[in-house]
């Protein structure tokens, strides 16, 4: 056994921790970030975060993309799922294992995490962290620095090439200590411990499960349009897709696939709008009213165009706002 270690580095406050602590004992580490469509950290802040850390602590990091693989787990979980699509204890075995063959590739000895035992209820209780650790085929190979003193010694500990003392025994979701330790490593910017998976998120795993329920995932990109705009279910065969800003409606339009409709209210400002599926004159004309809802549109009698993609022939439909109640009863 070396004092290699691979940390698993999320960006966040305790994963930075964990590799500090890690530093001041003269442990070697090599940072491993996974992306993924279903992280925060897909956003320009949390990059922003994740390039000040590994600057402030000066070591190389390795973003590994597991969307697509990542994508088996979410339909069938093992070991079940949170309150939303969340399948935890699933998601660190698979991560954990992904750790495991890059630590034997680059020849390290361990594996180093920010883990608080009892900070999050699915996945860092004690029982769910033993269990993660054995089918992962991690036994005795995890050193939590901020949680070791709560568990069995690790064999990094055990050997003394990781010096137990020094470690700590951090439990809960009070986040008192990791501030006082950040300010005792003059660690100044950190993101906010809110957020992080997508999956933990109501509206978001409602999107999700539609989108699997019609068997419609067939590249990660269908991940990042569900991110995208307000959704509403127009049939059992069409999904309505409105945009929030101008930036939304960008995306939208750089979603478009053949076949796929684009609305717009003519000469009022208004979101643009995709909906994606079979749809008749009756989902079009649904369509059309939800768009003219979202439009600055003061009268009952709104002209909403649209196109099939890829073609430029313009459709118009003379429409009346959708109603809060229509609105209410399909968003997804």
């Amino acid at each position: 056994m070396n004092n290699k270690a691979v940390a698993l580095f999320s960006g966040g406050l305790d994963s930075i921790l964990a590799i500090k602590i890690m530093l001041e004992q003269g442990i070697e580490i090599k940072a491993l970030h996974f992306s993924s469509a279903f992280c925060d950290s897909k956003s320009k802040s949390e990059h922003k975060y994740l390039a000040k850390s590994t600057d402030y602590l000066k070591v190389p990091v390795e973003v590994m993309e597991i969307t697509e693989e990542f994508m088996d787990i979410i339909k069938n979980p093992r070991y079940g799922r949170g309150s939303n699509m969340n399948p935890c204890i699933d998601c660190r075995i698979f991560t954990f294992k992904k750790a495991r063959a890059y630590m034997e590739d680059i020849g390290a000895s361990f594996i180093v995490t920010g883990e608080v035992v009892g900070e999050r209820p699915m996945s860092q209780t004690r029982h769910a962290i033993s269990l993660i650790e054995k089918k992962s085929g991690l036994d005795g190979l995890i050193v939590r620095p901020l949680s070791a003193k709560l568990l069995e010694p690790s064999l990094p500990e055990v050997s003394g090439i990781v010096m137990r003392e020094k470690l700590f025994d951090i439990q809960g979701r009070r986040r008192d200590i990791q501030i006082s330790l950040a300010e005792r490593f003059n660690i100044k910017e950190y993101p906010n411990p809110a957020g992080g998976c997508l999956l933990t998120d109501k509206r978001f795993s409602d999107k999700l499960k539609d989108l699997l329920s019609h068997g419609a995932y067939n590249h990660p990109e269908d991940i990042e349009i569900l991110k995208t705009g307000r959704h509403f279910k127009i049939s059992d065969c069409a999904k309505l897709i409105v945009g929030r800003d101008e930036k939304e409606n960008n995306a939208l339009i750089g979603f478009a696939r053949p076949g796929d409709h684009v609305f717009d209210v003519i000469n009022i400002p208004s979101p643009i709008a995709l909906a994606r599926g079979n749809m008749n004159n009756k989902d079009r004309c649904l369509a059309a009213s939800i768009v003219a809802r979202y439009s600055d549109a003061s009268t009952n009698k709104i002209e909403v165009s649209y196109k099939i993609i890829p073609s430029e022939v313009i459709f118009n439909l003379t429409v009346k706002p959708a109603t809060e109640i229509t609105i209410k009863s399909i968003r997804i």
